[in-house]
């Protein structure tokens, strides 16, 4: 039986007309496959392995996903960029996976690594905080796909999209949770604290946007 990771792998379609706009950074892409394989080859301890069934899965994997990975850690360090095309199709094959909505998450989770002085939020009240978080979003989400995808809505951090152009033939909305998880992430860092993100409008859904509404929970709460 086939790997689903290197069914990922090989079928993703490779846009290469030279006409199609490179505005999405690599990163992206980069960060979905490390996910995806990580997923598949969790870290087991060698004492527990069952060497007939572990092995084939590691060979299995080995040259079609790493050589994919490998591709595009080339493409961040000289600063190549994707197709639309090209990220949409990496997501629509990701959004076969039963675990796709665990993948979308993690991975806009590993794309954030919210910078000084950002970082310095927790020192000022909470409406601060929310402040530059969306400062933050709105930058980070320009600097990976090189464009503004999102719009702010009313709230501590409320965004909202319709047709999110990564989504493509996505039909239950997983591609939506890489948002989710962005913005997670970024409230978590600033705040220095736990944070919700709840995904409260899809179209997948058959709501006529999409829309994220995330908040800092407070550190009572937690400790609660």
């Amino acid at each position: 039986m086939r790997h689903p990771t290197c069914k990922i792998v090989s079928e993703l379609i490779l846009d290469t007309n030279p006409k199609s706009p490179r505005r999405v950074k690599a990163i992206v892409g980069l960060r979905l496959l490390e996910v995806v394989r990580d997923r598949d080859l969790p870290d087991e301890l060698l004492a527990q392995e069952d060497p007939a069934r572990t092995i084939p899965r590691r060979l299995g994997l080995s040259d079609v996903v790493d050589r994919q990975i490998r591709a595009y850690r080339d493409d961040v360090r000289k600063g190549v960029h994707l197709t639309d095309q090209g990220i949409t199709d990496l997501f629509t094959l990701v959004n076969r996976r039963s675990d796709s909505d665990e993948v979308c998450l993690t991975t806009g989770r590993d794309l954030v690594e919210v910078q000084f002085p950002f970082r310095w939020g927790q020192i000022f009240p909470e409406s601060i905080q929310y402040m530059l978080a969306r400062a933050y979003l709105r930058r980070h989400l320009k600097h990976l796909f090189g464009r503004r995808i999102l719009s702010f809505t009313e709230g501590p951090l409320n965004v909202e999209v319709q047709g999110l152009f990564f989504r493509g033939g996505d039909p239950e909305g997983s591609a939506c949770y890489l948002i989710s998880g962005i913005c997670q992430r970024i409230l978590e860092q600033i705040g220095h604290t736990s944070a919700e993100v709840s995904h409260t409008l899809c179209q997948a859904r058959g709501d006529d946007r999409c829309r994220w509404d995330g908040s800092i929970v407070p550190l009572t709460e937690e400790l609660s």
